[in-house]
């Protein structure tokens, strides 16, 4: 009688859910160092990017680019007007002017205006209209350090570099960067362009009226005109001559904090 050469075939031992739990923890530990390595990066090079640009001229911005590249897109001119100068090669009247257009309590708070925060809060409940309330050294961390769009992402992180620079750079230089590179025109950043290209003289010499004027486009500096400006630039321009006269003058901001 012959041999049967078939055999059964041996199932395969099932993984035990305790010999799979070793590995489960060996990826987690993995995913750990990684997350620790990335925060660590973050910090040091957020912190080191936040020192350099202490003493360094700001080379250019995320809007800066992307302006550029708008006009590349469309065919149209694309040269960006930029120009760095240092705050004491600044009509004296230009810092107070922004100042008392968009953040007048800048030379007091650490960043942050919470007063003009819960009424633009209140505003956005009550209306569809969305107000923002952002400070002068927000604008700056946002300008420099990141890129436009809006999440909540973004605005922890503009938080966070506000926070910095509140504490490294102090006023003064929060106040010098953002003459430097706030949008002032069609492809048009700082007020050394702007003074140059719509009152062909430097940003030393600009007088109040000026300096008003720049200030009161800083909202929509595409929508608004500093060259040609229409009723509610011209209004706007008056008012804050008024503000700029009610916080006293230049002398407003002479004491800022440096560090």
């Amino acid at each position: 009688m012959a041999k049967n050469t078939f055999r059964t075939k041996t199932p395969a031992p099932k993984k035990s859910k305790a010999a799979a739990r070793p590995r489960l923890a060996s990826v987690w530990v993995r995913l750990k160092r990684t997350l620790v390595r990335f925060v660590i990066f973050f910090f040091v090079s957020s912190i080191s990017a936040v020192v350099f640009f202490k003493f360094v001229p700001v080379p250019f911005t995320a809007t800066m680019l992307t302006r550029k590249i708008e006009a590349i897109a469309e065919g149209k001119d694309s040269e960006i007007h930029y120009q760095w100068v240092s705050y004491d090669k600044i009509s004296k009247e230009m810092p107070l002017a922004v100042v008392a257009a968009e953040d007048q309590l800048f030379p007091d708070h650490y960043g942050f205006d919470f007063g003009s925060m819960k009424t633009a809060f209140n505003r956005n409940l009550k209306g569809r209209k969305i107000r923002g309330a952002s400070t002068i050294s927000q604008q700056v961390a946002k300008n420099v350090f990141l890129w436009q769009t809006r999440s909540y992402i973004r605005k922890a992180i503009e938080v966070y570099f506000t926070v910095l620079i509140e504490l490294i750079w102090g006023k003064q230089r929060i106040l010098e960067v953002y003459l430097n590179v706030a949008e002032m025109g069609d492809r048009t950043f700082g007020v050394e362009a702007a003074s140059n290209r719509y009152f062909n003289k430097s940003a030393k010499n600009i007088s109040r009226e000026q300096a008003a004027r720049i200030a009161a486009v800083l909202p929509s500096p595409r929508k608004w005109s500093i060259q040609n400006p229409g009723p509610y630039v011209a209004r706007r321009t008056s008012q804050i001559t008024r503000q700029m006269r009610a916080l006293g003058g230049p002398s407003y901001l002479k004491d800022l904090r440096q560090f």
